[in-house]
């Protein structure tokens, strides 16, 4: 018996899928992409323009919408950047696009104790795994977290789930904290 998969519903999930698709869009190999999550309604307020650019989910009650946060300086170290961000009132998410190399466990044992040559002994590992990351969180405390691999570049093909990468959910969430 097979099962027809549930669609996605919830705001979060579909600003999360939206968001990814847009980063995924511009292909691989892109720096660490900040978005702030509005709700869609507050932004048509202020941009009604923008209405016709919309349909669907995007116009349903609670909708999300993603601004990207423009001129983020590039940084290996995103926690510390999302350190020093604090966001008005009025955004009640935010998300983050990164980039990542994945490799299997035992890849990581016998590394070079210089950085810049483990990281080099990392990225020429047969098995590494490029993926891309897309964590987004709200302050009420739910969080969706997407998966795309660069091997299964598909959007049939990006894992969902609310705490795939439990460390970046932790520092974006603190980014809404007061």
């Amino acid at each position: 018996m097979s099962q027809t998969p549930r669609p996605v519903a919830d705001p979060l999930s579909i600003a999360a899928l939206d968001t990814e698709r847009h980063v995924a869009a511009s292909g691989w190999d892109q720096n660490p992409r900040l978005f702030a999550l509005v709700p869609t309604r507050d932004l048509l307020e202020r941009e009604p323009h923008l209405r016709s650019r919309m349909g669907g989910a995007d116009l349903t009650e609670g909708a999300l919408s993603a601004i990207e946060q423009e001129g983020l300086p590039p940084t290996s170290n995103v926690e510390s950047l999302l350190g020093g961000i604090a966001w008005p009132d009025a955004v009640v998410g935010a998300a983050l696009a990164i980039e990542r190399v994945v490799v299997p466990p035992e890849a990581e044992r016998d590394l070079p104790a210089d950085v810049d040559s483990a990281v080099d002994a990392l990225a020429a590992h047969p098995a590494r795994q490029d993926v891309r990351l897309l964590v987004a969180v709200t302050r009420d405390g739910a969080s969706r977290c997407l998966l795309r691999q660069r091997a299964h570049d598909s959007d049939d093909q990006v894992a969902l789930g609310d705490d795939i990468a439990p460390g970046l959910v932790h520092a974006l969430r603190a980014t809404l904290q007061d």
